[in-house]
C-alpha cells in the first residue's frame, strides 16, 4: 500500500511511497511467518474486515488475507479474538490444512457479501439478494454460539462458545461470528447512513463516518488525503508552467 507525505515549504513536495510486498496467498498455516499488521480505519469491526481487500477500484487489488493466520491476526487486532482464543485455533488450523482453506474461503466471501449489501446500499442500487443470503447464513450460525455469560458483581455480558458443539476444540470458524454481528448491527442501525467509500482514487475502503457535520472523505487525511492534495498541487504546477 502506497502513503503520500506532504511537505509544501518551499516550493518542494516530498512523495514518499511505502510499499507493501504481499506475501503467498496460500492458506500455508503450518509455516512460521511475521504477523501482519492491518490498519483499523473503518470505525466498526465489519468496515474493518472488508477493508482487508484494499485499492479494490483499481485493476490490481491487494489481498491481506492471505492465510488463516492472517485472519486470525486481523481478529486479534480488532479486539475480536482473545490471545489464547488465538493460539488455540492456530494450533487447532495446524491439524486440519483442508477445514482451514475452507474456512477461510468462507471468509472473504462473507467479507465480500457485506461489502456488495453495503455498496449497493450506499449507490442506492437494488438489493443483492445472494450476498445478504451469505451474510444471513453466516449470521445464523454466529448467533447460534452467542451467550450470557456471567461479569464482575451481579451483571451479565455477551460471550461467545470457546468451544465445539460438544464442547472440545475450538471451531475454526470463530472469527467469523464477530464480523457477521457487527455487519448486522451496522445494517439494522440509524448510523447506516452514514457508512462511506473513501474518496481516494482507487481506494475503495469503506469507513463510518462520524464526524460532526458528516464531513469525512478519506479512510485517512494522512494517507489518502495527502495523495489527493499532492495530485491537485501537481495539476496547479503543470498549468501555471504551461
Amino acid at each position: 500500500m502506497c502513503h503520500a507525505f506532504v511537505n509544501v515549504s518551499n516550493g518542494v513536495i516530498l512523495i514518499k511511497l511505502v510499499v507493501e510486498t504481499l506475501r503467498d496467498r496460500k492458506a500455508d498455516v503450518g509455516s512460521v511467518r511475521r504477523e501482519r499488521r492491518f490498519e483499523l480505519r473503518g470505525g466498526v469491526p465489519c468496515l474493518d474486515f472488508v477493508n482487508t481487500l484494499s485499492w479494490r477500484l483499481t485493476d490490481r487489488p491487494v489481498e491481506y488475507l492471505g492465510s488463516y493466520e492472517d485472519l486470525l491476526a486481523w481478529g486479534r487486532q480488532a479486539g475480536l479474538l482473545a490471545p489464547d482464543e488465538t493460539e488455540a485455533l492456530s494450533r487447532r488450523a495446524a491439524t486440519d490444512p483442508e477445514e482451514t482453506r475452507a474456512t477461510l474461503s468462507r471468509a472473504v466471501a462473507l467479507r465480500e457479501a457485506v461489502h456488495r449489501v453495503l455498496s449497493t446500499t450506499i449507490a442506492d442500487e437494488p438489493r443483492d439478494e445472494d450476498a445478504l443470503l451469505t451474510l444471513n447464513r453466516e449470521l445464523s450460525g454466529a448467533l447460534s454460539r452467542l451467550r450470557v455469560a456471567p461479569a464482575a458483581g451481579d451483571s451479565y455480558v455477551w460471550t461467545w462458545e470457546r468451544g465445539g458443539v460438544d464442547g472440545s476444540r475450538p471451531p475454526l470458524e470463530r472469527p467469523l461470528w464477530p464480523m457477521a454481528r457487527s455487519a448486522a448491527e451496522l445494517l439494522t442501525s440509524p448510523k447506516l447512513d452514514r457508512v462511506k467509500i473513501c474518496a481516494g482514487e482507487g481506494c475503495g475502503w469503506m469507513f463510518l463516518d462520524e464526524s460532526r457535520n458528516a464531513s469525512r472523505r478519506w479512510c485517512d487525511s494522512r494517507d489518502c488525503g495527502n495523495r489527493e492534495r499532492v495530485r491537485r498541487h501537481l495539476a496547479r504546477k503543470r498549468v501555471s508552467d504551461s
